[in-house]
């Protein structure tokens, strides 16, 4: 194997493909970036067998060939050579890298190209199309409601539902629902996967903002799911198991509506939560009635208090209802829109938050009880 390649372009993909690298691993292979000649430039793998990404870099080949390296330090050493050189790659006896640029050279022990696992292609008809920006989007309004919690690995993987020409995504943990229905270019049978949320939240930090298509492959055995854009895939394990039914914990309707500002409702919760933080993290709304212009956010704890009011424009009955404010700032912050609505049915059902002006976008947060 010997080729040359420009340092940025080696950089930028060294960087994207490992964030998929094994830290825990047992098989040192995992460690490993793998570095394959292929259509005129190279293409940098890395895998933990759970996520596995593929990135392209173009150059010029002399020699074809193949060997691992380990990643990180590969990508440290490239990181340090300079900008806009030309980095020469060439696999030399015993399996090391030679690395030359300019007058930097290195040399690196690598693994035999055949120990590194076999990591799906793009080959396949694609199952359907998203634009990217669109898909980005949603990604960024649902991912982040997804559970950390391995104690159910089911909640920490976000429902993909194909039906015709909507794909609808769904996160949840045991406070919080997200929900996205979003259009897809290429109308599909119906059929459900559970893919990882982590997954998904590193597919978003490659989606451009722009309207080409995101190639969605689901493997015959739906047991993996790949993702395709111009010189990059990622492909992913899905999750075994029944999402829960979200849809049963949806509110048919309320009493209470509020429309607000997103920007003044998250800086009058970002306040009450320095507050609340020593307090169980709870903030209240009391919304209409006694509420002075709309919205009264406020938290107490043996710090002191906070109260905020926001204006807006309440439809129905007033009432107050308590949340955790890390709820109400993940959702303000990452769905952006410049007012929402808030459903209630009092004090002990759930809130729904919606993006005024998009249909397609559900939020639910479970409500905390206190005292008072």
């Amino acid at each position: 194997m010997k080729l040359s390649v420009m340092q940025e372009n080696l950089a930028r993909g060294l960087q994207v493909v490992t964030r998929a690298v094994s830290t825990r691993s047992t098989l040192p292979v995992l460690n490993n970036v793998l570095l394959r000649t292929e259509d005129g430039g190279l293409k940098l793998t890395a895998t933990n067998l759970e996520i596995g990404m593929t990135y392209w870099v173009p150059g010029k080949v002399d020699t074809g060939g193949s060997m691992t390296v380990p990643a990180r330090l590969l990508t440290d050493i490239v990181a340090g050579l300079p900008a806009n050189e030309r980095v020469d790659l060439e696999l030399q006896a015993q399996e090391t890298l030679h690395i030359q640029a300019g007058r930097f050279e290195t040399r690196v022990k690598g693994i035999d190209a055949e120990e590194f696992p076999a990591i799906p292609t793009a080959g396949e008809r694609p199952t359907t199309r998203v634009p990217q920006n669109v898909l980005r989007q949603a990604l960024g309004e649902v991912t982040f409601a997804a559970a950390t919690d391995e104690a159910r690995p089911i909640l920490t993987g976000v429902l993909a539902k194909f039906e015709g020409d909507k794909l609808t995504l769904a996160a949840a943990d045991n406070y919080r629902i997200a929900v996205k229905t979003l259009t897809v270019l290429d109308p599909v049978e119906e059929t459900s996967v559970v893919v990882p949320a982590r997954s998904l939240h590193e597919l978003s930090r490659v989606l451009g903002d722009t309207s080409d298509p995101v190639d969605i492959v689901l493997s015959p055995s739906r047991n993996q799911i790949l993702f395709h854009i111009e010189g990059f895939d990622l492909v992913s394990r899905l999750i075994d198991g029944q999402f829960p039914n979200y849809q049963q914990v949806l509110p048919k309707g309320f009493t209470t509506k509020a429309t607000v500002d997103r920007d003044q409702l998250l800086a009058a919760v970002r306040l009450a939560s320095l507050i609340a933080f020593s307090s169980a993290n709870i903030v209240k709304l009391r919304v209409g009635q006694e509420a002075e212009i709309g919205v009264t956010v406020s938290a107490a704890a043996d710090v002191g208090d906070n109260k905020s009011d926001v204006e807006a424009k309440v439809e129905g009955d007033g009432t107050t209802i308590a949340f955790n404010a890390r709820y109400l700032i993940d959702v303000l912050t990452n769905v952006d829109a410049d007012q929402f609505s808030i459903e209630l049915n009092g004090p002990l059902s759930p809130g729904v938050f919606r993006p005024v002006g998009d249909g397609q976008y559900t939020h639910v947060v479970m409500p905390v009880k206190t005292t008072s």
